[in-house]
This record gives structure tokens, C-alpha cells and sequence, in this order.
């Protein structure tokens, strides 16, 4: 649903940035050695900085970004994305890292889609921080860590989504306004009406 939210033309290379972040994201979730962990996080980021000099291997991920090398990205424009997940695997105390793991992931990811979207908003970077807290408190099985990142996340998102959002942005903003929606204090299920009913206002008017 997200993908419509952003202009026809635009549409393939979101889809294409959004596929790289999951894998990335399944790539960490199924590290149970952080040294392996960190091997297989590696071989992304040299991979995506190889993709601005060399055709893209045979991975399916790769293979779709590929068309979108050059404009608007370079590879290495996408491989810091990498960082985000490996300050996850850091053995530092979990705030630390998880802040490392917002700026790294989220804020580029925003930034990253900015780009291709054509438009910036100086609210970009709470909002992909928060969009991507959010996100980390549904994969971590720990509970009061799942807790400590729903709080972080509204604490950024709330005032990042306080006022209109231009048409061109819309497809960042619906995703961090899907997020504020997930860490609130009464969440609603996916396909519930009130969760349609408030992403689709965000959509007409951009508040």
C-alpha cells in the first residue's frame, strides 16, 4: 500500500530500497554469532559499494537495485544502510547501539527515499529514527527493551508528524505515521478501520 502513496515512476526504485532494508533486517534477525553476523553483513556492504563498478551479482535483492545505480543512488550511497545493523551486533550497552542503529538505518533510509522522491523535510531524520525504533521494538524478543524502543520512537515521531507533510513525501511520511500508530498506547491491527480511515487522511491532506 505504501508504494501508491509515492508517485508512478517512483514506485519501483521505493519497492527496491525497501527490499534491501528487509533483507538486511533478516540478515541480523537470524544471527545467532555476532561474528558470523558480522561476516555476512560485510559481504552487503562491499557488495552495494562494488555496484557503482561492476554489474550486480546473481542475488535477487542486488539484481533489482541495480537500475537505480547511478540515479538517484550510488552504491555507495546504499551501503551505509549495512552500519545500522551491524552497530546491532556491537557489544556496547543497547541505547548506544541502538541509537547508532536509527541514524544508520532509519535516517538514511528516509533520506535515501527523499532522494529518489525528489523533496526534503528538515523532520526527516526524527522521523526515519523513530520509524526505524519502532520497527526494531516488533523483532527483539526482550520486553522492557521493546518497551524502552515503542517510547523512543513516539518521542520522535510525535512531533515529527505534528504538522502537513508535502505531497512528494507522503510515502515516507504514511510509513512513519503507520509506525506512530504501532507503538501507541492502544495499537491498532493491520486492516482495522480506524488505521485505514487515519493513513488515508494522512494521504489526502498530509497531516
Amino acid at each position: 500500500m505504501i508504494l501508491t502513496y509515492a508517485a508512478a515512476g517512483r514506485r519501483a526504485g521505493l519497492a527496491a530500497l525497501l527490499a534491501l532494508d528487509e533483507r538486511l533486517a533478516a540478515i541480523w534477525q537470524a544471527t545467532r554469532d555476532p561474528m558470523v553476523g558480522q561476516m555476512r553483513l560485510t559481504w552487503w556492504h562491499d557488495a552495494l559499494n562494488r555496484l557503482d563498478s561492476v554489474p550486480a551479482p546473481a542475488e535477487p535483492t542486488l539484481q533489482v537495485l541495480a537500475p537505480h545505480i547511478g540515479a538517484p543512488w550510488h552504491g555507495a550511497d546504499l551501503a551505509p544502510l549495512v552500519e545500522g545493523w551491524e552497530a546491532l551486533l556491537d557489544d556496547a550497552p543497547a541505547a548506544e547501539t541502538e541509537a547508532r542503529y536509527a541514524a544508520a538505518r532509519g535516517t538514511l533510509l528516509f533520506r535515501l527515499a527523499a532522494t529518489l522522491l525528489e523533496d526534503d523535510d528538515v523532520r526527516l531524520d526524527a522521523a526515519g529514527a523513530g520509524w526505524a525504533m519502532a520497527d526494531l521494538s516488533h523483532r527483539v524478543g526482550d520486553a522492557a527493551q521493546a518497551e524502552r524502543l515503542r517510547g523512543e520512537a513516539r518521542s520522535r515521531l510525535g512531533p515529527a508528524l505534528a504538522a502537513r507533510w508535502p505531497r512528494r513525501l507522503r510515502a515516507v511520511s504514511a510509513m512513519a505515521h503507520l509506525a506512530l500508530i504501532d507503538v501507541s498506547h492502544h495499537p491498532q491491527p493491520i486492516g482495522h478501520p480506524s488505521r485505514a480511515a487515519r493513513i488515508l487522511w494522512h494521504r489526502l491532506t498530509g497531516r
